[in-house]
C-alpha cells in the first residue's frame, strides 16, 4: 500500500482494516508507515478512527486504537489462515476422489503437424497459422515448445 501518491497531510479510507493485509505483522508496517509519512487512516468498520480529536486528548483514542488494532489484526490474519487451510483440505478431498484440478491439458489441434510443418519451412507465417488452426497467440506458442520437448 505505500506509495508516493499519498502525502503528509493525506486521509486514507479503507472499509476495513483487513483491507490493508490479511497478515498482522503487515497490517501493523502499514500503519507504522502512515504515521510516520503523517498519513491519517480512517477505518470505516473502526469508529474510533473517524473521530477528530484535540491534539491533548488524541492519546486517549490512540490508545484504544492500538488495542482495537491489535484485535482486528490477529483476527484477519486467523481468518486468513482458516481460508488456506479449508482451501488445503478442499484440495485434498477433491484430490483423493479422483478430481482434476486446475486447467486440462491444451490438446493439438486435428492439423497440427500440416500447418506446424508450413509454419517451420516458412509457407506461412505465425499469424495465418494460428488463425487456420483456430489458436490465440499464447496457446500456440506453448504447443510449440510442448511439441519440441516431446520431439
Amino acid at each position: 500500500m505505500k506509495s508516493t501518491i499519498l502525502r503528509r497531510g493525506d486521509t486514507l479510507v479503507v472499509k476495513s482494516l483487513d483491507r490493508l493485509s490479511r497478515n498482522k505483522a503487515d497490517i501493523k508496517g502499514e500503519l507504522e508507515y502512515f504515521k510516520s509519512q503523517g498519513i491519517r487512516l480512517k477505518v470505516l468498520d473502526l469508529p474510533t478512527t473517524l473521530i477528530d480529536l484535540p491534539k491533548e486528548q488524541g492519546w486517549i483514542f490512540d490508545m484504544i486504537n492500538n488495542i482495537l488494532i491489535e484485535v482486528l489484526s490477529s483476527i484477519a490474519e486467523q481468518e486468513r489462515l482458516t481460508i488456506r487451510q479449508r482451501q488445503k483440505e478442499g484440495i485434498a478431498a477433491a484430490k483423493s476422489k479422483g478430481r482434476h484440478l486446475g486447467r486440462y491439458a491444451v490438446q493439438y489441434p486435428l492439423e497440427w503437424d500440416k500447418y506446424y510443418r508450413l509454419w517451420l519451412d516458412r509457407k506461412i507465417n505465425a499469424k495465418e497459422c494460428m488463425a487456420r488452426l483456430n489458436l490465440k497467440r499464447t496457446t500456440f506458442y506453448k504447443l510449440i515448445k510442448q511439441y519440441k520437448e516431446e520431439n
